[in-house]
């Protein structure tokens, strides 16, 4: 196949992509709210409810994090600790993991994070 006949072929592969793209938006923007369980995780104070992570906060933002073992976990949650501050400001923001919280506290501590972390260990 030429060049030309390869540009002409991906220039129609992507429009479809775009149009497809739009599609999808107007599906994702027609979904209906659901309720969400009031989860309860584990924290250092005791338990803790999903809806009292918002604090006065109207957005949240959970991050998922494998626990200690996960090196790429560690990475993204050591760039989340510089942007905290300044998250913070505009959302509730907890980083959640299987480890228990005296496990979490210890490594959190090790590594200088400043978030709050939940455990979800033994919740659906």
């Amino acid at each position: 196949m030429s060049y030309r006949e390869s540009n002409r072929q991906l220039a129609a592969y992507r429009e479809q992509l775009t149009e497809l793209r739009r599609k999808m938006r107007e599906v994702q923007a027609a979904i209906e709210p659901e309720p969400v369980a009031d989860y309860v995780f584990a924290t250092p104070a005791g338990p803790r409810s999903l809806s009292a992570l918002f604090g006065d906060k109207r957005d949240l933002i959970v991050i998922h994090n494998m626990a200690t073992s996960c090196p790429a976990c560690t990475l993204w949650a050591d760039g989340f600790n510089g942007l905290y501050p300044h998250i913070a400001d505009r959302a509730a923001f907890v980083v959640a993991s299987p480890d228990p919280p005296e496990v979490q506290q210890r490594f959190a501590a090790g590594r200088g994070w400043r978030f709050p972390m939940v455990s979800h260990d033994g919740t659906d």
